[in-house]
């Protein structure tokens, strides 16, 4: 039964393309055998709609593949589009990272001068050329030695000014430095704008303690600013140490952190040479 109603809707449909196909033809002998131009006009309003979706259905497959080819040659171009602006942008993202590295240099160079032009006579720079903290010993080595005019006992500081630690062993060519945070570290020390004095003594961790002895009844607190004594004839007067992190602990530079230093001369006078 389906069979015999599918049969009879495709007849259909296939008589219909047919009859759609004769209109025109017939519309055509019309005007050309008999001329009547009353009976053409009443055609032309029935068979120029059926001739329009004649030929739309005749030309569907086309104007399909018509369509698929310009799509596909759109998404080409697309594509084409984006890889050459993926090129840009990597081109972009390439000089942007080239400017910030410039930049970053720049800056470091600024700074390097600076030091330069504002270290104390005769003070030497050098890099941090290895760190040794372990064991409880907080040691590293810098760049530069006896031919640079360095000798055991001098004061090592950061290129903003904090101590970070004293030469103990100077060959040729590099020096070794125990840091703030070496167990074997001893240096006297002041709060800073006062006249309250202490020892701070490293003890391998990265924060070194403090004792103070010349006020009994002062209260250390949080945040209270620690610069060196020469109470003890080693060290210079008011060189930064780091700041109070409770009542014993200190908070100082270390020694992983470094890549650059400044060597100080000094004599027991307080005075640089």
């Amino acid at each position: 039964m389906s069979q015999n109603k599918l049969s009879s809707r495709l007849y259909t449909i296939i008589k219909s393309a047919i009859v759609a196909a004769l209109l025109p033809i017939l519309f055509i002998y019309i005007m050309i055998a008999k001329p009547d131009y009353k009976v053409m006009n009443g055609l032309a309003h029935i068979i120029l709609p059926i001739a329009n979706w004649a030929g739309d259905i005749i030309t569907w497959p086309i104007r399909a593949i018509g369509d698929t080819v310009d799509n596909i040659r759109e998404l080409s171009n697309l594509r084409t589009e984006n890889e050459e602006l993926r090129v840009r942008l990597d081109e972009a993202l390439k000089n942007k990272t080239t400017c910030e590295i410039a930049v970053l240099e720049n800056q470091k160079l600024a700074r390097e001068l600076d030091i330069v032009q504002n270290q104390p006579r005769n003070a030497v720079i050098a890099d941090v050329i290895h760190d040794d903290s372990a064991f409880h010993y907080g040691t590293f080595f810098i760049n530069k030695g006896v031919k640079q005019g360095l000798e055991k006992g001098m004061v090592v500081i950061s290129t903003d000014g904090f101590m970070v630690g004293i030469i103990t062993d100077v060959a040729p060519r590099f020096s070794k430095v125990r840091a703030l945070t070496d167990s074997k570290t001893n240096i006297s020390v002041r709060i800073a704008g006062s006249d309250v004095y202490g020892f701070m003594q490293g003890n391998g961790s990265s924060a070194p303690t403090i004792g103070f002895f010349s006020d009994p009844e002062f209260q250390p607190s949080s945040g209270i600013k620690i610069v060196t004594s020469n109470i003890s004839g080693v060290l210079p007067n008011d060189i930064p140490v780091g700041n109070m992190i409770n009542e014993t602990d200190v908070n100082v530079l270390q020694p992983k952190k470094l890549s650059r230093v400044i060597v100080l001369s000094f004599d027991t006078q307080d005075e640089y040479k």
